[in-house]
């Protein structure tokens, strides 16, 4: 009866997936347990199961045996100089790059642990001591430097499956800034600075020319990984915290007061994202034969009609469903493409293209490659052989050539009418005598 329920669970676990596992959660010190209780709680609830400990502690490890023993990693240690134990930044590079997710979150004065990871990672922070300021867009409270500043959720990335609906409160920020590599182009800018913010460090004591300004002082970043591992780095750990969650914010010189920050909203569908529990598709099934026929063959020949099948699904909650879309694209690829169309969506996220096969014999691939903002990279290819036809199989007449053959057997029928003239042609040998 066991051996029975343990089969049965198996057998579940191969539709379903927890996106949710063990995860580190490192610390500057056990205060900030506290202090971001809202938004730890919020991942427990969801079925994380977190480890706490500080970023220094000697015993920190990663992986024993080869296999690592979390799936995902939070740093919530903005001035760790190094981490301890055997976690380092190459340590957690190896991490990203074996499928880990790592949510970051750094501030004004963050240490050079978490400045090596984020160049590591396509980003870079800001100075030491710099800190994000706007003048035009502070929150109320905040009657000093302007530190704390209200980002607009127009400023939130376009995409829903990142950071939720857009039509949330203003968001709390209080933190230092980031720059992204602009020729990276696994890096998304999820949210953006005001065009009148900028980056500085009020405290120099020789004032020098803001380091970021307006829009390109990036406030929240992201990098999805070749392997489709997801990294998010934020350049304030106030935008995680309980204040942030439950302040009300009132941008100075606005009449209008909101009683709740959008903090608590984005925080939770970013962190969605990076853990892998939203915009997380897959290849589930791949079909291709012969129009008329059901199995593929050893090979195709040129000119063929040929039917081919994807199907995609999409992780909900622990489960997977089909995947909806009009955009899905099928290349038939030599070197080059020599086929791309767009595939029709037939039922519950299967999706079928219909084409000839070109009248060029090679080897050739069936790709799919589908790569939009948010979701997982989908990659997909099919190798399949275009032979030459056989010489059965030729057409025993080209139409094109019928001028040829009408002038050869016309050339024919003229050489056999004068060979018959030209053998009973008799002379009138009286009329000559005469």
């Amino acid at each position: 009866m066991r051996a029975a329920s343990v089969l049965f669970a198996c057998l579940l676990g191969i539709s379903t997936v927890n996106a949710a596992g063990p995860t580190l959660v490192l610390l500057d010190n056990l205060a900030v347990k506290e202090t971001h209780s809202i938004f730890f709680k919020s991942l427990q609830d969801s079925g994380y199961i977190l480890t706490f400990k500080l970023a220094d502690d000697a015993n920190l490890v990663l992986s024993k045996y080869g296999e690592f023993l979390y799936k995902h990693l939070i740093i919530f240690a903005p001035t760790v100089e190094e981490f301890g134990g055997a976690l380092s930044v190459d340590a957690i590079t190896d991490f990203i790059d074996g499928g880990g997710n790592v949510l970051v979150a750094g501030a004004s004065n963050s240490g050079d642990a978490l400045r090596d990871l984020a160049s590591e990672c396509g980003f870079e922070i800001d100075e030491d001591g710099a800190t994000v300021i706007d003048h035009m867009n502070y929150d109320i409270s905040d009657s000093g430097r302007h530190t704390k500043i209200v980002a607009d959720p127009a400023n939130l990335i376009d995409a829903p499956v990142i950071v939720g609906n857009k039509n949330v409160a203003p968001l709390l920020y209080e933190g230092t800034g980031l720059i992204a590599d602009a020729d990276n182009p696994l890096v998304l800018k999820l949210l953006s600075a005001s065009s009148s913010a900028y980056t500085y460090n009020p405290d120099q004591a020789v004032k020098e020319y803001p380091h970021a300004v307006g829009k390109n002082t990036l406030l929240i970043a992201a990098l999805q990984a070749r392997n489709n591992a997801r990294v998010l780095f934020s350049g304030s750990l106030y935008f995680f915290s309980d204040e942030a969650f439950t302040s009300s914010v009132q941008k100075a010189q606005d009449a209008k007061k909101h009683e709740v920050s959008g903090n608590q909203v984005v925080a939770e569908a970013m962190a969605r994202w990076v853990f892998k529990e939203n915009g997380v598709i897959r290849v589930s099934f791949v079909h291709h034969h012969k129009l008329g026929e059901s199995q593929p063959p050893s090979a195709y020949t040129i000119m063929e009609d040929v039917v081919y099948s994807i199907n995609i699904e999409k992780l909900v909650g622990d489960k997977w469903v089909p995947f909806i879309t009009n955009d899905l694209q099928l290349e038939f690829v030599r070197i080059d493409p020599f086929v791309r169309t767009t595939m029709k969506h037939v039922s519950n996220g299967r999706y079928e293209a219909r084409f000839k096969i070109p009248d060029v014999y090679g080897v050739y691939q069936f790709k799919v490659d589908y790569t939009r903002v948010g979701l997982t990279h989908l990659y997909s290819t099919t190798q399949v052989s275009v032979r030459p036809l056989q010489h059965t199989q030729y057409e025993r007449f080209i139409p094109s050539a019928y001028p040829y053959y009408i002038s050869a057997f016309s050339m024919m029928g003229g050489v056999f009418l004068f060979t018959i003239v030209f053998l009973h042609y008799k002379e009138d040998t009286k009329s000559k005598a005469e």
